[in-house]
């Protein structure tokens, strides 16, 4: 029988670092990622429901960190009610003086996706079903590092066999011949019919992004993402001004406010929040409105099994991307149909492999 969710009380909190090995590790521009360094959460209930949620790290130096970021918090959650809002005001409060950025931003983030996991187990219901919307699978991309055409051929038709009609690939870790050869080698594989997306990851100035991105645009990409630095919202604008092809960014906003910046500047023509970053489920919810407001197509960064329950509530949803961080420690990694995946539940679907948990304990 399903549990009355408003009536969940958390009892306790545990934070698990676990270092995920990639089917695919990740080339990019900026490094390489060869595993996923995780936190895996756990928040428990007096009903006997248990929420669970994961982060990123990206680095292995920051995973210490976040483990004890996420774990400290517990003192001010335990004996309070399951409630994403009324936890998320506690612990902005908690917080105000410090600020919310980086670790503790990350651990409030995943704080709100675990109880959000906590309530659709408590009533039955997937996060979507939770949120007024359905589990209809929904149309991703699978995302790549950077690739070398020859070697990587394989790896790319299967994709297309698994029915992904979008591709991103990372480009920028060479010079402008380079990122051409990549693009044309790739674009001669996947087709014409194939959304082709490209992603700087913040590697160029505005004046060598805008040079670089003319000379890609015969080649028909759907996006270009992050070309100059993040938090360079006024060199986003100035190369979206100064080019036809449609600029992605969005995956380094933290929370809704640096959403509402970048719009105000004209930085992106699409945008794709991060989860752990822009403030979890709730904090999405508020971006989601942001886009449907600015006409922004919203597609997701990361966190496959989540970002499907939020994508499927909002108005603007373009694409989920499938870059799978956390399916060796789960109990069942998302299901991908014809290039599609569906929100799956009770909650956000997210169960332990507790044999692989303890093999790939940090």
């Amino acid at each position: 029988m399903a549990q009355a969710f408003e009536d969940l009380t958390i009892s306790g909190l545990a934070a698990r670092a676990v270092v995920a090995p990639l089917e695919r590790p990740v080339r990019t521009a900026s490094g390489t990622i060869p595993a996923a360094p995780l936190v895996l959460i756990d928040i428990a209930t007096d009903q006997g429901v248990v929420g669970r949620a994961y982060l990123f790290a990206y680095t292995r130096p920051a995973l210490a960190p976040l483990r004890a970021m996420v774990a400290a918090l517990e003192p001010l959650l335990a004996g309070r009610a399951a409630v994403p809002a009324d936890r998320r005001r506690d612990l902005d409060r908690a917080f105000r003086l410090l600020g919310r950025q980086g670790l503790v931003g990350m651990a409030m983030a995943g704080i709100d996706m675990a109880l959000w996991d906590a309530l659709g187990r408590a009533a039955g219901l997937p996060v979507a079903g939770l949120l007024g919307g359905t589990t209809a699978p929904l149309p991703a991309y699978d995302s790549y590092g950077t690739v070398d055409p020859v070697a990587d051929r394989g790896a790319l038709e299967r994709s297309l066999a698994r029915g992904f009609r979008a591709i991103k690939i990372k480009i920028g870790e060479g010079d402008l011949a380079h990122d051409l050869a990549t693009v044309a080698g790739v674009r001669e594989i996947v087709g014409a019919e194939t959304a082709l997306m490209v992603d700087y990851n913040q590697s160029l100035g505005v004046a060598e992004a805008t040079r670089r991105i003319d000379a890609l645009a015969r080649f028909d990409l759907a996006w270009v993402e992050e070309p100059v630095a993040a938090e360079d919202l006024a060199g986003h604008a100035a190369v979206r001004r100064s080019v036809r092809t449609p600029i992605q960014t969005g995956e380094n906003w933290w929370f809704p406010a640096d959403m509402a910046k970048a719009i105000a500047a004209g930085a992106c023509d699409f945008a794709m929040p991060d989860l752990m970053k822009i403030g979890g489920i709730s904090g999405w919810l508020s971006a989601m409105g942001q886009a449907e407001a600015a006409s922004i197509p919203l597609s997701s960064h990361l966190f496959i099994e989540a970002s499907a329950h939020v994508l499927a509530v909002t108005p603007t949803a373009h694409y989920l991307e499938v870059l799978d961080i956390a399916g060796a420690v789960l109990a069942e990694r998302a299901a991908i149909v014809n290039g599609r995946v569906a929100p799956r539940g009770p909650g956000l679907g997210i169960d332990w492999d507790e044999a692989a948990v303890a093999k790939y304990a940090a």
